[in-house]
């Protein structure tokens, strides 16, 4: 009998021990591999928007792109409420999306104006510019929010006149494939450059339309193809749009841009 109670209890303790040594050893590689993580997460952005932004090839090293977004891209923060800049924060460290889930630093949206369907928008984003020559020639802004089955990350990109397309697409996604996956689809991306955001008042005027766009309607300008078979992605992607450009995202930030001529 008590041969087969320290059989069970050698057992156990080896059983203990070596789930100690597995939980020391998961627990060590979780940080060691945690700085590999977000250096590769980082590269994955700036590769995603110097893409958009019509910048380098896809075919990049890690170290190429690292070193044409330094050259190529100044990253700042804005302060959604008031448009201005902001040196609260490192913008290559700063992190949006966490700031939406902080109250300090973020509001939940009524109803009413939550029209991308992201619950919190954070007060300060970060924005990425081209330059030449000390001017503005192009602006990326990030942009977000809710399709079918997942929020929708991407970029827009637009050219120095803060409302023609450059280039817009979404980095992360979980939307059917086939249907609203088609987002990324080439030929659908293909479609967004040389779009018009802004009507002359200065009023967000792009708009997801079903079928095909008309050449000859005096709106196409500000009108995309919506995604075959895919309304309600097609609606988020029209809303997200809306939510962004107008006054609880960028609105204030573009407007004093163009006061000031960018």
């Amino acid at each position: 009998m008590s041969t087969k109670h320290e059989s069970t209890t050698r057992t156990l303790l080896v059983a203990l021990v070596v789930s100690l040594v597995s939980s020391v050893f998961v627990a060590g590689s979780a940080v060691v591999l945690k700085p590999i993580q977000l250096e590769n997460r980082l590269i994955d952005k700036q590769r995603n928007i110097l893409s958009i932004a019509g910048i380098g090839k896809p075919d990049l090293s890690s170290k190429e792109v690292k070193d044409l977004f330094a050259s190529s891209i100044k990253a700042r923060v804005v302060d959604l409420q008031t448009g201005e800049y902001t040196d609260a924060f490192d913008p290559l460290t700063f992190d949006p999306l966490k700031a939406s889930k902080d109250p300090k630093l973020s509001a939940a949206l009524p109803l009413a104006q939550d029209i991308a369907l992201i619950k919190r928008r954070e007060r300060y984003a970060t924005v990425y510019m081209v330059e030449h020559d000390g001017k503005l020639d192009s602006l990326v802004l990030p942009v977000r929010g809710y399709g079918l089955w997942s929020t929708l990350f991407g970029f827009m990109a637009v050219k120095s006149d803060l409302k023609t397309v450059i280039g817009f697409g979404f980095y992360q996604h979980a939307e059917t494939p086939g249907l609203g996956g088609e987002v990324d689809n080439p030929k659908w991306k293909a479609l967004w450059p040389g779009k018009v955001l802004f009507d002359a008042s200065g009023k967000p005027a792009i708009r997801i339309v079903k079928g095909n766009v008309d050449p000859s309607n005096p709106n196409a300008a500000y009108q995309v193809d919506a995604l075959a078979g895919a309304t309600l992605t097609s609606n988020g992607v029209d809303r997200l749009l809306q939510f962004w450009l107008g006054e609880q995202g960028f609105g204030p930030y573009l407007a004093k841009l163009r006061a000031q001529g960018a």
